[in-house]
């Protein structure tokens, strides 16, 4: 199969995109053919040279690049199917669309929106699933719904912030019902871009206008004395037939994050090469792993998760209670990323992940395509 991996992207997370969709294109290509599309950070397409994929082969630890040659613009033409990715002068036949695409404009339904109306198969969650799950505070009130704890939080939209008595209000019930410290993080940014961590109303009001600067909704969390633990889980929640190895939804061996910084922040995660140790297993008794595993199944399926998604947990220090944070359905993909080596630590490794989530995603366009969209 030709399979096209997308990445780059308008979005705080561009960068990390470069280094996924490198280590799955190495991955993808021992078993299949691959095809690169860079996105640049303005949102233009285009179709890279074979000498790329080369190059990164060559060079192990290299991120992917973008070049821009005008002749190589991609375009999507509408219920293409294999034939929807276009340039000047030719058309690709592209069997299976990976997106490595993180956070903004990749993992929030846009993209899938766009390979639906493609009428391709591409890997990850549906649109729906994708919009919901980017949304901090819709996925939280899904999982209350579920009877799923989570932390006491308040949202504030850009409305709230627009009317000062209204913004003064919400800005001391934060205060009086949650306390400090407070996390103050945007709705709909990925990577903790925009995130803060506030002691004082002075560091909160700050917190906020940063937050605020990459979302129109922010989430205000209580700081609770936590362990961060988190869990992969791949398969399809909606359509999977019984006993299918590629389809069923499986929860792995969760893992723990121990940050050296404030908080598991953006520069922690990728600048800092000690900013976090990642423990696997988590540091926990073997009854909570298997509550955070069957915990983690839960809140993909109440998502209508599929293909892939990483599931993020904060276990009290104080009264070993878990919640459920986020939930990320493009994590980060490098081969010492702790999605994939959550998974390796169960026995899967990383080519065989790439070839299992490309499986699950043709046979998921396969069952989709037999339905009905007219009479």
């Amino acid at each position: 199969m030709n399979i096209a991996i997308i990445y780059g992207g308008r979005s705080g997370e561009h960068e990390i995109s470069l280094i996924s969709a490198a280590a799955i294109a190495r991955a993808v290509g021992k078993n299949h053919s691959v095809t690169l599309i860079g996105i640049t950070k303005k949102g233009e397409w285009y179709l890279q040279d074979s000498e790329e994929y080369e190059r990164i082969c060559k060079e192990q630890d290299s991120p992917l690049t973008i070049t821009e040659k005008p002749e190589n613009a991609i375009s999507v033409i509408p219920a293409g199917k294999k034939n929807a990715f276009r340039t000047a002068d030719k058309t690709l036949s592209i069997d299976v669309v990976f997106p490595a695409l993180h956070g903004t404009y990749g993992e929030d339904g846009t993209i899938q929106g766009l390979l639906d109306m493609a009428d391709i198969a591409y890997v990850g969650c549906s649109t729906m699933s994708s919009s919901l799950t980017m949304d901090k505070e819709k996925t939280k009130l899904v999982a209350e719904a579920s009877g799923i704890k989570v932390v006491p939080y308040i949202c504030m939209k850009r409305c709230d912030l627009n009317d000062s008595q209204r913004y003064d209000e919400m800005f001391q019930r934060a205060i009086d019902t949650l306390g400090f410290p407070l996390f103050i993080k945007p709705c709909c940014a990925g990577s903790s871009n925009g995130g803060s961590k506030a002691q004082t109303p002075k560091e909160f009001s700050f917190a906020l206008m940063e937050a605020f600067s990459w979302d129109d909704k922010v989430l205000i969390e209580k700081a609770i004395n936590a362990k961060e633990v988190e869990c992969s889980v791949t398969g399809n929640s909606v359509t999977a037939a019984t006993g299918s190895e590629t389809d069923s939804v499986k929860a792995y061996i969760p893992g723990e994050i121990l940050p050296t910084h404030t908080f598991y922040d953006f520069d922690a995660k990728y600048n800092d090469p000690d900013g976090a140790k990642l423990k696997i297993p988590a540091d926990i008794s073997a009854d909570m792993i298997e509550t955070v595993r069957s915990t983690a199944v839960k809140i993909y399926k109440a998502m209508d998760g599929s293909g892939l998604s990483r599931v993020d947990f904060f276990i009290d220090r104080d009264t070993n209670e878990l919640y459920f944070n986020e939930i990320n359905t493009m994590p980060g993909f490098t081969p010492i990323s702790m999605f994939p080596k959550m998974c390796g630590e169960a026995g899967l490794d990383f080519p065989q992940l790439t070839n299992l989530l490309i499986d699950e995603a043709v046979s998921r366009h396969s069952e989709k395509s037999k339905l009905q969209t007219s009479r």
